[in-house]
């Protein structure tokens, strides 16, 4: 029997089509947060539980301009990131409460190095691969709604 005379049984079916529909209403329900940093509009995924911030970015092959993801967490400490079954060149700017940008690191695809926030970190924001230098975005810089973000849990 093939997949489509299981299908049409629905013993096989069902499943196929469910992962990829669970998947995806996964990030469709991943909330988003508007940021900006000065004139610049960012719209922001966040990752604010356990589960999105292990799966943070991992598996996309592409993040639109303009788009990145917020990581939320629990308290405030010396957070590293790393780029294990991540496909896309990422920088990574480390946040204090308030939002200001403790440092920013770049990150290549596919590796293990750990890329740590250089003080007590509240939350991290994820953008294509220089994007923050090439909008003279350096430390110091506030990232204004992270107070707008959901809590972390």
């Amino acid at each position: 029997m093939n997949i489509a005379e299981l299908c049409l049984r629905g013993t096989l079916c069902c499943g196929l089509l469910v992962t990829p529909l669970l998947a995806s209403t996964a990030l469709a329900q991943m909330p988003r947060v508007e940021l900006s940093a000065g004139m610049y509009r960012i719209e922001a995924e966040v990752a604010a539980n356990d589960a999105s911030r292990a799966q943070g970015l991992m598996s996309r092959r592409t993040l639109p301009a303009g788009q990145g993801m917020l990581f939320v967490f629990r308290q405030a400490d010396r957070h590293c990131m790393w780029m294990r079954n991540t496909y896309v060149p990422l920088s990574v700017a480390f946040l204090d409460r308030d939002g200001f940008i403790l440092n920013i690191e770049d990150m290549q695809p596919e590796t293990d190095t750990s890329h740590c926030a250089a003080r007590a970190a509240s939350f991290a924001l994820e953008m294509n691969l220089g994007w923050f230098s090439d909008k003279g975005i350096k430390p110091g810089t506030r990232i204004a709604g992270v107070e707008k973000s959901p809590a972390p849990r």
